[in-house]
């Protein structure tokens, strides 16, 4: 489970000016279940998603997280939970590692390198035996329909090609949770239905999805449990989709 406590991020612009990005929310998503972020662009979507994956710190509030294996905590800590946003950066690497998986807007894939390397790269740091990793990255690729481009540089791929890679890469560290930053924003109709099937599937199998959107396609899909619109870095609707 994630539980945001009254958070609060502000990016100071000037010695003399601020903005707040995401203003004083409170939030939970239970794990295994499919959250949907909503709202314009500029409206705090993608810091949301930030925040709760560990990659920047609120300004105030807390994010508890539940259910988490870490290196640092005893077993009784992981089931109570701890707060994230107070934890040295060493600590937020690990969990971001292993935790959570990222699917970027505009995918971040390297050029020049194979479709099959993309996806190992995340596990590198976490020092497996790379034989272990690639048997790993190509059941993947097989999972996704892809095995057929596994040595094909990624810039020879079609978009929802693409699409798939990127989620091939973001479980290869098996991650409990599923972070997408508008993920259809270059895609078609076609393709964003078939990224929110697979997405669905992986709900359907354990993993808890967490998606910034405002693409219809997406935050009206029957596969969400919660939908969260959001509007100058404030939550002003939750509710089950349509």
């Amino acid at each position: 489970m994630i539980a945001l406590q009254q958070v609060t991020k502000t990016f100071s612009i000037s010695p003399t000016t601020s903005f707040t990005a995401v203003d004083n929310v409170s939030l939970t998503i239970e794990r295994g279940t499919m959250t949907i972020l909503k709202g314009p662009s500029g409206s705090g979507k993608t810091t949301l998603l930030a925040l709760i994956g560990c990659m920047t710190r609120p300004s105030s509030g807390r994010i508890m997280l539940q259910g988490v294996e870490t290196s640092f905590f005893q077993a009784t800590d992981r089931s109570e939970g701890f707060d994230s946003s107070s934890l040295p950066e060493r600590f937020l690497t690990e969990i971001r590692r292993s935790t959570f998986g990222f699917i970027f807007q505009q995918f971040n894939l390297i050029k020049g390198i194979s479709a099959l390397q993309n996806i190992m790269l995340p596990a590198y740091p976490t020092g497996e035996q790379q034989p272990v990793v690639r048997q790993r990255a190509v059941e993947l690729m097989e999972q996704f329909d892809l095995l057929r481009h596994c040595n094909s540089p990624v810039e020879w791929l079609s978009g929802g090609e693409l699409q798939r890679v990127a989620i091939a890469r973001a479980l290869i560290n098996n991650p409990i949770a599923i972070i997408a930053d508008e993920p259809t924003a270059h895609l078609d109709s076609q393709l964003s239905q078939a990224f929110m099937e697979s997405i669905g599937l992986l709900k359907d199998s354990g993993k808890t999805v967490l998606i910034a959107s405002h693409d219809p396609i997406v935050y009206n899909s029957s596969r969400a449990d919660q939908v969260v619109e959001m509007r100058d870095g404030r939550i002003v609707q939750q509710e089950p989709p349509v």
